[in-house]
């Protein structure tokens, strides 16, 4: 039969033990939050830049969207240069209405009218905001729809 050392002496080694696995792991979290904070800050950045440059991309379309269904309803006899300033100066109103800081120095553009094929087109531009100083995110949309023709019953 093997012997065994006394009690207290392998309480003694049982402690010495987990002394030294617990001294080995000292700083490990706080080593870990510094090795994972930088990138989890960076993807929160990132996350939400990326849904800046969409909302932005979406009131320029949602702009020109509208200004193509307000110009779509003017038939081609009664369109002239000023009712499409007139309604290009309502659309960027309206672009930086409900844009409001996200969508910054939106231009909307002279409204594309043609009567042949039957089209209408405008486009929205502006920047959108940006966290990082000095990135310039530029977003451009474009909405097409057919003039709408009314004719007599029959």
């Amino acid at each position: 039969m093997p012997v065994r050392p006394p009690t207290a002496a392998r309480a003694r080694r049982r402690r010495i033990a987990r002394l030294a696995a617990w001294r080995s792991e000292r700083g490990a979290s706080a080593l870990e939050l510094a090795i994972l904070a930088p990138m989890i800050m960076a993807l929160i950045f990132v996350s939400i830049q990326t849904a800046l440059f969409l909302y932005g991309r979406s009131v320029a379309l949602n702009a020109a969207q509208e200004g193509v269904s307000r110009l779509r309803l003017v038939q081609p006899p009664v369109y002239t240069q000023a009712v499409g300033e007139k309604v290009r100066g309502d659309i960027e109103e309206y672009a930086n209405q409900l844009g409001g800081t996200t969508l910054q120095n939106a231009v909307v553009a002279p409204p594309t009218y043609n009567t042949p094929e039957g089209m209408v087109s405008f486009t929205v531009s502006g920047d959108t905001v940006s966290l990082v100083p000095g990135l310039k995110l530029h977003v451009e949309r474009t909405a097409n729809g057919p003039i709408e023709q009314f004719g007599a019953d029959k």
